[in-house]
């Protein structure tokens, strides 16, 4: 029975945190349309989530296609379909591995920066300061953010999706020595136009999520250095898993819609 009232005192917590989340980013968010604006600071911020992230996921994302082309073709081999390799990693990365990996890589580099730096401005009462200077902590440091991130992971998202399929082709084309024309010309077969704005949709709604998810952390930040350790972690763990749960159902509601408008069957 202890046991029992544990877990239900549990979920309830969980599910009051997650809706005090979701109105802390709705108000941050509504905070973008009003005066004055922050469009500086917007700009600022996707320098930092966009521009200092290009190097990491370029990296990432050619050892990704590098990989994951490398055991779809020694799978596919055992059933001589050697040539479907190009097509099933391009849907794999823009469907799902795209926005997915680009999430968690971006969460964890910048999601844990924001988290690390509200959280210090708070427990040194620097948001306090603004406060008093009558300045709207939320539409000056939550919202752009907020908004940076939201418009950098699809582009993000897309670089991650380039370069791994430049990692697949140099895989399928130059080292196990796929036909360059027939690696093009199944992917031109398979992959269409909505299957990439998929993957594009997704990263924008984990954008939302890992900024609204690590700037409440650190915005409610208390405790001192020990806290601002404790928020950072949270943000960056509460955003990884939050993108791979809330990925599932993405996948299920788009491919609903795509069925009742009649792009797919």
């Amino acid at each position: 029975m202890n046991f029992l009232n544990s877990v239900i005192e549990k979920s309830r917590k969980s599910i009051s945190s997650i809706g005090e989340i979701v109105m802390f980013g709705y108000q941050s968010m509504a905070l973008t349309f009003a005066t004055p604006y922050r469009y500086t600071e917007i700009m600022r911020h996707m320098e930092f989530v966009g521009n200092q992230s290009v190097g990491i996921i370029t990296l990432t994302s050619i050892f990704t296609g590098l990989a994951l082309s490398f055991q779809v073709y020694l799978g596919f081999k055992l059933v001589n379909a050697v040539n479907l390799v190009g097509p099933t990693v391009a849907l794999g990365i823009t469907r799902e591995l795209g926005p997915v990996l680009t999430g968690l890589i971006v969460s964890a580099r910048a999601g844990g920066a924001m988290a690390a730096r509200l959280g210090t401005m708070r427990v040194n009462e620097q948001m306090d300061a603004l406060d008093v200077m009558g300045v709207n902590t939320k539409q000056y440091l939550i919202a752009p953010r907020i908004v940076a991130a939201a418009l950098c992971m699809p582009l993000l998202t897309a670089l991650f999706d380039f370069m791994a399929m430049f990692g697949s082709w140099i895989l399928c084309t130059k080292i196990v020595g796929l036909d360059q024309a027939v690696f093009f010309e199944k992917i031109r077969q398979t992959v269409e136009v909505h299957h990439i704005n998929e993957g594009l949709f997704k990263s924008f709604v984990f954008g939302i999520m890992f900024a609204v998810i690590c700037t409440y952390h650190g915005f409610n930040t208390t405790g001192g250095a020990k806290g601002v350790g404790e928020a950072t972690n949270k943000g960056v763990v509460t955003s990884m898993v939050g993108i791979i749960i809330v990925d599932y159902f993405l996948m299920n509601i788009i491919r609903i819609l795509y069925v009742t408008m009649g792009i797919v069957k």
